[in-house]
């Protein structure tokens, strides 16, 4: 009888989900905030963002992590969704507080972020996303005023 040996390798946090940007600390200071140069949260994004703080050997963070890449998927368009590795960016975590991981930080285009801690499950997730999306009556008011007339 011979046996045979199933090599599997199962790397979920590595994602080729075109919808999940991997940010390093330079990354992050262009694309979210520049925690170094100002104390006054200002978000530079363009779209209602989730940020995932998170490391390769976490196992709540590799529970996490999927149902990251399908919820942004299914908000394609409407949010950004980034993912930080503690391990190789803890200044990032540390300036905000990230103690454990997974760590979400929810940030609306305006006002003041949101920061969950812990594995969340789907249906909290998504309700965290929509209460960070846009009104739709705000949403068509702020096309309306981007055309060019």
């Amino acid at each position: 009888m011979q046996e045979k040996l199933i090599i599997i390798n199962l790397n979920i946090m590595k994602t080729n989900n075109t919808h999940v940007v991997h940010l390093n600390k330079r990354e992050f200071k262009e694309k979210i905030y520049d925690y170094t140069f100002s104390k006054e949260w200002k978000y530079k994004g363009e779209l209602p963002a989730v940020v995932d703080f998170y490391a390769d050997w976490c196992a709540p963070c590799k529970m996490v992590s999927p149902i990251l890449d399908d919820l942004s998927n299914e908000y394609a368009g409407k949010i950004k969704v980034y993912k930080v590795n503690t391990e190789k960016d803890p200044e990032v975590a540390k300036a905000f507080g990230v103690s454990s991981i997974p760590t979400l930080l929810f940030i609306a285009q305006t006002g003041k972020p949101t920061i969950v801690r812990g594995a969340q499950s789907r249906q909290s997730l998504k309700s965290d996303i929509e209460r960070i999306l846009p009104k739709e009556e705000k949403h068509f008011l702020n096309k309306l005023l981007s055309l060019k007339w």
